[in-house]
């Protein structure tokens, strides 16, 4: 790439906010039982649950069913890193029965919510330390969350992710103990999916002929580390401020070295930067690969749900590392 090609690329870089402006009204997302999964009738207290933002609204929506009320601060359309809470969302967060929360630095305004009850839901797991775009073993549990270079992305990894849901489980029991095995079973049924999920990617992925992938942000090394993949990113951190251009060199020169013909985008973030990037490599495109950090607003609406964009992920990673389709 030429000298005139790096500076039209900065200046689409330049040029487009690449954090697409967002609204940031609070959407309340009502919550639904898990498919056949109605609670015995009665008049019993819902318990009020407030998540952070989505993947955690849609465990405690699985696991919690018809007893709970659950609402994710962070609404649909709004993209969570540089999103912060209104005094009244805060209120409203410390009036719930419980609060669900990611923990691993993502989001410094959660550890600020005071409420009768909070699930932390890294408490437990083997984190990874993110500095200038490597990834590192940290330390374990709540300790992390004082370290702003700690990769929260946690629930990219569906193991991580039963992990998440089995506190959650634990915590609603605690709360409303009468409907413990309620909330266990539903949990068993959503790790069954988590499980069959984690089959499926180890199976689709079995057969690719890359390994390597580029995303918009450095979202996906948990993913990328249980699933034997390399991960490369566009930002190297959060997809915050503008791109020099010799990053994009860099990752225009990376592209032509390992044959990556895809450059993955967001969908809460504008494309345009990832389009301009994949005009400089052979037969380059742009696909989605979902940090599944919130949903567009279209998205929510039409129900999908956290293996719904896992799902979408594994289709547009198959595609990008030219994986062979498995005959069943």
């Amino acid at each position: 790439m030429d000298n005139k090609t790096a500076i039209g690329i900065a200046v689409v870089a330049a040029a487009v906010a690449v954090i697409v402006p967002l609204a940031v009204i609070a959407v309340t997302q009502n919550n639904a039982a898990p498919a056949g999964e109605d609670a015995a009738a009665g008049n019993q207290k819902v318990i009020k649950v407030i998540a952070s933002f989505f993947p955690l609204y849609d465990f405690v929506r699985n696991v919690g069913g018809d007893r709970v009320e659950v609402t994710s601060m962070i609404p649909a359309g709004a993209e969570p890193h540089d999103w912060e809470p209104t005094i009244r969302q805060v209120a409203d967060a410390s009036s719930a029965d419980i609060f669900v929360y990611n923990g691993a630095s993502f989001g410094s305004w959660a550890q600020n919510i005071e409420t009768k009850f909070v699930v932390n839901t890294s408490e437990g797991l083997k984190l990874l330390e993110a500095t200038d775009g490597e990834e590192h073993e940290g330390k374990v549990g709540e300790e992390e969350e004082e370290h702003s270079d700690i990769d929260p992305h946690i629930w990219l990894d569906p193991i991580y992710a039963k992990h998440q849901v089995g506190l959650i489980r634990d915590g609603l029991a605690k709360i409303d103990p009468d409907n413990a095995q309620y909330y266990n079973d539903n949990a068993d049924r959503f790790m069954a999916k988590l499980d069959k999920l984690d089959a499926s990617i180890r199976s689709e992925l079995s057969g690719c002929e890359k390994k390597d992938f580029i995303a918009f942000h450095s979202a996906f090394s948990y993913f990328a580390n249980r699933y034997g993949l390399n991960q490369h990113s566009v930002y190297r951190g959060l997809p915050e401020g503008e791109v020099p251009p010799q990053r994009l060199q860099e990752i225009v020169d990376l592209a032509k070295e390992l044959k990556i013909d895809t450059i993955y985008s967001e969908e809460l973030v504008d494309p345009r930067l990832a389009e301009a990037i994949a005009e400089e490599i052979p037969g380059g495109r742009v696909l989605m690969l979902s940090p599944i950090e919130g949903l567009e607003k279209e998205e929510q609406a039409a129900g999908l749900g956290y293996i719904d964009k896992m799902e979408q992920n594994l289709d547009n990673l198959k595609a990008g590392l030219d994986c062979r389709s498995r005959q069943q």
